[in-house]
């Protein structure tokens, strides 16, 4: 009985899985401004490449 009292309290003190999920959670973030920001870019790059070649 106590053997699971004592694990428990471990598992309550523990905070490397918080951690980890935190930066799981960044890292996430990071990579979805990135791909937006990538996107918005190739856009706007194809955009003005059919402008100029319009205008050759």
């Amino acid at each position: 009985m106590y053997e699971y009292l004592i694990t428990w309290l471990s598992l309550k003190t523990d905070r490397r899985g918080v951690t980890a999920l935190e930066y799981g959670l960044i890292a996430a973030l990071i990579a979805g401004v990135i791909a937006a920001g990538v996107t918005t870019l190739g856009t706007n790059l194809s955009t003005q490449f059919s402008t100029v070649a319009g205008k050759v």
